[in-house]
């Protein structure tokens, strides 16, 4: 009878997910398929996550040695820093095989973790690790100008990425476990092992998105966030909203970066929140402020997916604000507590954002110039993100105080950067808004 009732509710629970990912014509329109795929990549990076804890990130964080540390930040930013002035623009001009090149992400990932099985104790790990992150944010990348070919017509792109976000985080919460019950069992080879994995299953998954995605017939890339002058290839200049949007959204993920290093670095040093180094209150307290960033991830885009926003930009001007007031907050009351409260907001306010800029690019930008836009907004983000990250590995980790005085003022920028182009002005010159160039004068018969 257990046999019978765990089969009854286990071919429940795939039903139930198969509706979830078919539903509205998803199965149709191709954007089931894309969900799998990213589902599959999602699984990747946590896996990979678990898997280098305790030779990467924990090695860093306890580093003495500056040069370990530096060396860390350049494994994390080099990733960002390479796909925003090269691979993104590169993955915006290809014409055919962004399905084959989603592929090739997962198959190189695949490929790159069973060397570091055998690279963990020698210095290929780090040029390993940063493939695997450089192929994992190419895909990124790649699924944001997939995404408006596979739409379906009853929805929205705000609920389409807002679905593949909530699939994904889903998928890498079992595949996180899954990699960490390996690790546990037979050492980081497990993880690395179950990486391999899930790596060969996406890249046929990749493979199974349908060819329509291929086509760019009349697309012409977005200038976001500007476009420089003089430029050779005509592009669509992105409207205000779609520049408010981009940098507030920008000033919240600037916040999460942030979060994602710099807690486990000052819990990790153990001087305050962690005295005698005690490995069990390390994991608890990291864990806390993951589990409130997941939260908020999850929260944010069940709201922002089933709300229709009159206008998205105060919206997102609120959630800068917000993530302004929790890193102010933790600022003038340092401790955990603020930290685990400063997650949930910025990640709710992030996840918020992000459907207002999916929204507004779908209502400002037209049709053949989307996948662009999405593919460089996208690059922007992480971009922000790692600025982020780099805040929280070279502030000072004795405390929480001074870290987030440092990113509230750096959030205070993006942000005020976000109003001034509202009202038309910019603090950054070149990167306010500009008007669409003349339309050329009819000629005379």
């Amino acid at each position: 009878m257990a046999v019978h009732r765990t089969r009854e509710l286990s071919g429940r629970a795939v039903a139930l997910f198969r509706r979830a990912a078919t539903a509205d014509g998803a199965d149709r329109s191709g954007l089931t398929a894309l969900t799998y795929a990213t589902m599959l990549t999602y699984a990747l990076d946590a896996a990979v996550a678990v898997a280098l804890a305790n030779t990467l990130f924990f090695a860093a964080a306890t580093a003495e040695s500056t040069a370990n540390v530096a060396l860390y930040l350049a494994i994390t930013v080099a990733p960002f820093a390479l796909v925003a002035p090269v691979i993104g623009p590169a993955l915006d001009r290809l014409q055919r095989g962004r399905r084959i090149a989603m592929a090739v992400s997962c198959a190189g990932r695949s490929a790159l973790a069973v060397v570091l099985v055998f690279q963990l104790d020698t210095w290929l790990l780090y040029p390993a690790a940063l493939g695997i992150m450089v192929l994992s944010k190419s895909f990124l990348v790649l699924k944001a100008a997939v995404t408006p070919r596979v739409l379906p017509s009853s929805i929205t792109l705000a609920t389409t990425n807002s679905r593949l976000t909530t699939f994904g985080m889903a998928a890498g919460g079992v595949a996180g476990a899954v990699a960490a019950g390996a690790a546990w069992t037979f050492g980081s080879a497990g993880a690395l092992y179950w990486t391999a994995a899930l790596g060969l299953v996406g890249a046929v998954l990749c493979l199974r998105i349908p060819r329509w995605v291929e086509s760019t017939t009349g697309e012409v890339p977005a200038a976001v966030p500007a476009a420089r002058r003089g430029s050779a290839r005509p592009k669509v200049p992105a409207t205000r909203s779609v520049l408010v949007a981009l940098w507030g959204t920008s000033a919240v993920r600037v916040l999460t970066g942030f979060l994602t290093l710099f807690v486990a670095f000052v819990v990790k040093s153990g001087t305050e929140h962690a005295p005698d180094g005690d490995p069990a209150r390390q994991v608890i307290v990291i864990g806390l402020v993951g589990a409130a960033a997941g939260a908020g991830l999850f929260l944010g885009n069940a709201v922002g997916a089933r709300s229709r926003f009159g206008s998205v930009e105060p919206v997102v001007l609120t959630a800068a604000g917000a993530a302004l007031l929790a890193a102010a907050g933790a600022a003038l009351l340092p401790g955990v507590p603020a930290a685990v409260v400063a997650a949930l907001v910025a990640s709710t306010a992030s996840a918020l954002a992000k459907v207002c800029l999916d929204a507004v690019v779908q209502r400002d930008l037209p049709e053949h110039a989307r996948a662009s836009a999405f593919g460089r907004s996208e690059t922007v983000l992480q971009l922000a993100w790692v600025l982020g990250g780099a805040i929280g590995v070279l502030a000072p980790h004795d405390t929480f105080r001074t870290g987030f005085v440092i990113v509230a003022g750096v959030v205070a920028v993006f942000g005020a950067q976000a109003g001034a182009i509202r009202r038309g002005a910019t603090l950054v010159p070149g990167l306010g808004p500009r008007a669409a160039p003349p339309a050329p004068a009819p000629t005379a018969r």
